[in-house]
């Protein structure tokens, strides 16, 4: 376990817990690390779950499919990123999404009950275990309700719009809740233009349309993942 410890040991979950500790928390938690392959299902819609992950290196997308087969990328998790956490506290017994390796990665699973449980053992670190994991799922809503803002604007240019803009200043370290990125930032986004329409819920070919336009006018530009905001979003000479 003492090779993930550089990766894992930024999670949340972990904060307040050093290196020289981490080999006694995980003993009394008992986490299991497992491989998987690029494409490779980590944890299926409907698939009985139980344990909290943890990416430790890689990157997975959460997403869902309704009964017609139209997908919806719900986010995507990087290093040390964690997934499952609120179903199981939830005691929902079997996950509501999908988790899907987008590239080889690594992830440590641990019994979500040896986390919030009574230690048997009396481990003097399962207090901060408990209130880091209360912090973990308090950011996993602010988070959700970041995408919510997005997909429930009314149009695609509102929605893209939307979603750059929080993209920019997070890359900014400019406040959510107010404040702007600047203009010429240059700033990625973890999808590609199928898996960004996914999570904004429309057609790749409106939000395709949409992009077009508002680099004609002068508003963004952009190549493959990588963008950039130009001046204020006054859309001039932009048909709206």
């Amino acid at each position: 376990m003492k090779d993930i410890f550089p990766i894992v040991s930024s999670s949340p979950l972990f904060e307040g817990i050093g290196s020289a500790d981490f080999a006694s928390v995980m003993g009394c938690l008992g986490g299991a690390v497992r491989n998987y392959g690029k494409a490779e299902t980590v944890l299926g819609e409907g698939d009985a779950v139980s344990e909290v992950g943890i990416l430790v290196d890689g990157r997975l997308h959460l997403s869902k499919c309704d009964i017609w087969g139209n997908n919806s990328i719900v986010t995507e998790i990087t290093p040390p990123g964690m997934f499952a956490e609120a179903v199981v506290c939830a005691g929902l017994g079997r996950a509501p999404v999908s988790v899907v390796a987008k590239e080889a990665s690594r992830v440590l699973f641990i019994d979500y009950l040896k986390i919030v449980g009574a230690c048997p053992s009396g481990c003097e670190f399962h207090t901060r275990l408990i209130r880091n994991m209360i912090g973990v799922l308090a950011r996993k809503n602010i988070v959700l309700s970041s995408k919510i803002e997005h997909i429930t604007k009314r149009t695609t240019k509102e929605k893209l719009l939307s979603y750059l803009g929080d993209a920019a200043r997070q890359a900014s370290g400019a406040p959510s809740g107010g404040g702007q990125a600047g203009a010429g930032l240059v700033f990625e986004i973890p999808y590609n233009r199928q898996e960004l329409a996914d999570y904004l819920s429309v057609e790749r070919s409106a939000l395709s349309a949409e992009m077009s336009k508002l680099k004609a006018a002068g508003v963004i530009d952009y190549k493959k993942n990588r963008f950039v905001l130009l001046g204020d979003l006054g859309y001039k000479g932009y048909d709206r």
